[in-house]
């Protein structure tokens, strides 16, 4: 994401900003032998699309690419990368399959995350299963390639002029996982309209309440705070006031503000208590939005076309035609 923020940063930026990235250039190219190509257009398989209006991060040739190489290139369109409901467990029934060819599949699709964080979910939960995968998962990992297929000029969009606040939501689900019954954490950072930072990653421990799930991820996602704000700042666009970070449950807003409620959650791992301190030296900012508002459903659970569709465009997903 690191690369993100440095293209977001360049199309905000003016004046003495820009001499800073200059400075880089001749800093690098004295200690390495390196050449200045001038403006990027492709990087790791990530092209970059620019215009009067922003740039437009997608990753067009590559996803083409792996649809050949998989087989996929004809297939059916489908609307969502995950049927909605859908729990993938490690002892399902069917036969093996080719664990290299799966892994080979969700590999591809990670990287493809780098530009399209709608898939995170749906990426996160196919690579749980790459020690001994089953037809079921298989069958999931094509579902997100049939998904890709029809979507291929989809990526993110970074408008110039764009607001620089640091802004960020987090979510959970609760037990999600059948296997060991962890939480799904997920979270995204803003800049201006599109997302810079995004994740959707189980939980390392089983909580005991949704309230706990929240606060871990609030927690997990503080941590995130503080290495974004610290980039910006190196990159000149010191965050001045205290970063929002919308949860859609108050229960877990209370517990990281208010320590009357210590008594009901000293089962919690002390590390998770670290959010409180943010809280109160006034580095984030924990608000109560919606569920409907709450961006980061997208990354913990699979959802309707509609929500779906909804979140993917609150994202900044979107083509270079709807950008323009």
């Amino acid at each position: 994401m690191l690369m993100v923020c440095l293209y977001v940063d360049d199309l905000i930026c003016t004046g003495n900003d820009k001499a800073i990235f200059e400075i880089f250039k001749e800093s690098m190219m004295i200690e390495f032998d390196m050449i200045d190509l001038g403006i990027m257009h492709y990087f790791l398989g990530i092209e970059a699309l620019h215009s009067a209006t922003g740039i437009f991060l997608c990753q067009n040739k590559y996803l083409q690419e792996v649809l050949d190489r998989f087989g996929m290139s004809n297939c059916n369109f489908i609307n969502t990368p995950t049927e909605r409901g859908t729990k993938l467990v490690k002892d399902s029934p069917g036969r093996n399959v080719n664990s290299t060819l799966y892994k080979q599949i969700v590999g591809s699709l990670m990287h493809l995350t780098a530009t399209r964080p709608n898939i995170m979910n749906a990426v996160s939960m196919v690579s749980r299963y790459m020690k001994s995968p089953k037809e079921t998962h298989l069958l999931a990992a094509k579902r997100i390639l049939r998904y890709l297929q029809g979507t291929t000029d989809f990526g993110l969009f970074y408008c110039k002029g764009a607001k620089s606040k640091l802004f960020g939501f987090c979510d959970s689900d609760y037990a999600g996982d059948l296997d060991d019954r962890k939480s799904t954490s997920g979270h995204a950072f803003m800049l201006g309209f599109a997302t810079i930072s995004w994740c959707s990653k189980k939980q390392p421990i089983v909580t005991l309440s949704t309230t706990e799930a929240e606060f871990i991820a609030a927690a997990t996602c503080a941590s995130q705070v503080l290495w974004l704000r610290n980039i910006l700042e190196e990159l000149q666009f010191k965050q001045k006031y205290s970063t929002k970070l919308f949860c859609d449950n108050s229960s877990a807003i209370k517990l990281s503000k208010n320590p009357v409620f210590h008594g009901k959650c000293k089962h919690i791992d002390v590390k998770y208590h670290f959010l409180r301190n943010l809280s109160k030296e006034g580095v984030i900012d924990l608000v109560f939005c919606k569920s409907t508002n709450q961006v980061a459903y997208i990354f913990t659970k699979p959802l309707t076309v509609d929500s779906f569709e909804k979140f993917r465009k609150l994202l900044g997903v979107c083509t270079m035609q709807d950008a323009t």
